[in-house]
């Protein structure tokens, strides 16, 4: 069972040998650090379980660590004498993954072997080790521990992860202690370490109402946009600990939030309360019936897109064009069909310049290979189909310009540099500037900023 629940930061300055005279501007939250952490021990758990954001983390999988002992230090921040050595769960972890083997979540072992191979952390991060540092102050003991990267999954994917962990408990039948580590926005101001933005407090604003009236459901619909503008790192775990308190009410005690720094600390105890009905049957309602209106809705391009994706997915005839796509046969047109599910990027594929003999070939194949083809993701299955989100980007042809005549809402922009070309779509969420522009351009072609490259704009008309 899950016998506790805990909203930690994990910022190294609330430790005083770090932070010095600066941890007196942290005082509510070093005390609320102590006090969580005392309740967390008075649950007396068989194992604390931590989910960090500063492991192993990958945007199709969720990691931990399987070395019988597990250390860790913060050297990194100038006290490597402040160091632990706690015992792993080994029992716990195998659980969980042979639960996450009948799921659509990949649950991967970091083992010495791989960790070395991939350049891969076999160690504990701060994001464990700072609550960590609390906990043995307050009098965890030998309990033992299990340390699991969050990874940049989809809404769905973290709770039914967290719902794992539930599960896993139960059939081992321990008491397990669940600390969700993570920082809320890092860009509450100007001096901040990413600057300021005014979604940064709306989102914290937004976790700390939620939590406070135990809505899980409003912190589950929070809008990806909202997130990324925050620019916050401890959204994946708590949402990880909300599923594995799946089927309870939560009863949550905000216990402190402050931002000093110009990054949001909340600490919070979170436990389970009264028997309630799962949260994931609402969820899968609410997205079936935003499904369900997108497609209704959805512009004869799209649904071009999704016909062809869906027939060669399910080894069926390709579709015949329709009467009001029809005019997409007199056509040319360089484009881009982009895939989404839950939010996240699922696939794109586009052409810079007109490749087929029309606009409709055009969307079709690019349609499917952006389901099949993208060498970023695995290809498209059956089962995803109905969870797929689509838009088509028609380009219009190059002009060559200069970086003062860019406007990254409205232009996309390609750079070249001999056979080496990149290709930026415009209007894109956490893209502001044109030399944020440029530069990601720039990445994706392999050409460093400082060369001599040129660059031509283009616009887009975006269907959904």
């Amino acid at each position: 069972m899950i016998c506790y629940g805990a909203l930690m930061p994990h910022a190294p300055v609330l430790i005083s040998e770090i932070g010095g005279q600066r941890v007196n501007d942290v005082q509510a939250t070093v005390k609320a650090m102590q006090e969580v952490a005392a309740r967390l021990v008075a649950s007396q758990p068989d194992c604390v379980l931590f989910l960090t954001p500063h492991g192993n983390v990958f945007s199709d999988c969720i990691t931990y660590l399987v070395e019988d002992n597990l250390e860790g230090d913060l050297g990194d921040f100038g006290q490597p004498q402040i160091r632990t050595s706690r015992v792993n769960n080994p029992a716990l972890l195998d659980a969980i993954a042979e639960l996450a083997l009948d799921s659509n979540v990949e649950f991967v072992a970091i083992n010495e072997n791989l960790a070395e191979r991939f350049k891969l952390m076999t160690s504990l991060d701060h994001g464990i080790m700072v609550p960590l540092y609390f906990l043995e102050q307050a009098g965890i003991g030998d309990v033992p521990i299990a340390a699991i990267s969050i990874g940049l999954l989809n809404n769905q994917s973290l709770y039914v992860f967290g719902q794992m962990i539930q599960e896993a408990s139960n059939l081992l039948n321990q008491k397990v202690a669940i600390v969700a580590s993570g920082d809320m926005s890092h860009r509450l101001k100007e001096d901040g370490p990413y600057g300021f933005h005014p979604d940064g407090s709306r989102f914290d604003l937004a976790i700390k109402e939620a939590l406070g009236s135990g809505d899980v459901l409003s912190i589950l619909e929070i809008p990806p946009v909202l997130r990324e503008n925050a620019g916050e790192c401890g959204y994946p775990s708590l949402l990880i600990l909300l599923g594995a308190m799946d089927r309870f009410k939560i009863v949550s005690d905000l216990i402190s939030y402050e931002g000093p720094f110009g990054v949001g600390y909340m600490t919070a105890g979170i436990e389970p309360g009264e028997i309630k009905a799962s949260m994931l049957g609402i969820m899968r309602i609410i997205q079936n019936e935003k499904m369900n209106a997108r497609r209704a809705e959805e512009s004869p391009l799209v649904r071009w897109a999704r016909l062809n994706l869906e027939s060669e997915v399910t080894r069926n005839p390709p579709p015949q064009l329709e009467e009001d796509m029809q005019g997409l046969l007199e056509e040319r047109a360089a484009v881009f069909v982009s895939l989404k599910k839950q939010g996240q990027l699922r696939g794109c594929i586009g052409t810079f310049l007109p490749s087929y003999e029309n606009l409709a070939e055009e969307i079709a194949q690019n349609a499917r290979a952006a389901g099949l083809e993208d060498p970023r993701f695995n290809p498209v299955q059956v089962q995803e189909l109905k969870d797929i989100e689509y838009s088509v980007d028609v380009l219009s042809r190059p002009e060559p310009c200069s970086a003062a005549e860019l406007d990254p809402r409205k232009y996309g922009v390609i750079v070249t540099k001999g056979s080496r070309r990149g290709l930026l779509l415009p209007d894109l969420e956490g893209v502001d500037t044109v030399e944020q522009q440029l530069r990601i351009a720039c990445q994706k072609a392999d050409i460093s900023y400082q060369e001599d490259f040129k660059i031509e704009r283009f616009e887009v008309k975006r269907y959904t």
